[in-house]
């Protein structure tokens, strides 16, 4: 989508250890007008697949499954880092490992919001190794809902993740692949 990819071009920055920081955008502040164009593009990509939730891990893909939940008219879920008391006991885990932060977490979805009649679509702001989305996707099993699919805002190509999936044959649809990033040069796949 060269919409994003302009947007990454102008104001994101490539961090040490293949990060990008798009924070002043996408996850910490956040472009209104950007994301819901975001959402629109999901919503294009996966309109027939009859999805009736989306789910997300907080907190950077809430605002992207908000935008695209708003096209599909379906409530979103956010997957909870860590144990929370007003969530309680009732839920699906799965530890997960963050590639940005280094470090690994529980990540709990309410077994009131999740059930087997679900037709699941999980979006996220990045895509690295997969991991996120491989616990999401353990989650949704764990329910016995169904993946219809993976939108992804970001992609960083030159990492497994995205291929890793799609050899699963889950349909991922990345609105930008990275095909590279050298010092403050950012490529996308073709």
């Amino acid at each position: 989508m060269k919409l994003l990819e302009d947007k990454i071009l102008a104001c994101g920055k490539v961090l040490p250890g293949e990060v990008l920081k798009v924070d002043n955008f996408l996850n910490h502040q956040i472009d209104v007008a950007l994301v819901t164009e975001l959402g629109n593009a999901f919503y294009e990509h996966f309109s027939l697949y009859n999805i009736t939730k989306i789910l997300t891990v907080e907190s950077s893909g809430i605002a992207l499954a908000f935008a695209a939940a708003q096209r599909f008219n379906v409530p979103v879920v956010f997957a909870k880092k860590g144990k929370h008391k007003n969530v309680g006991d009732n839920v699906y885990t799965c530890e997960c490992f963050s590639y940005t932060k280094g470090t690994t977490y529980d990540v709990t979805v309410s077994k009131d919001y999740l059930t087997k009649e679900d037709k699941v679509l999980i979006i996220d702001d990045f895509l690295a190794n997969g991991a996120a989305c491989e616990c999401l996707m353990n989650i949704i099993g764990q329910a016995g809902a169904e993946l219809m699919g993976i939108g992804i805002a970001i992609e960083k190509g030159f990492q497994p993740g995205g291929e890793k999936l799609r050899r699963q044959g889950i349909d991922v649809q990345s609105l930008a692949i990275i095909e590279s990033m050298t010092g403050s040069s950012v490529t996308f796949r073709g």
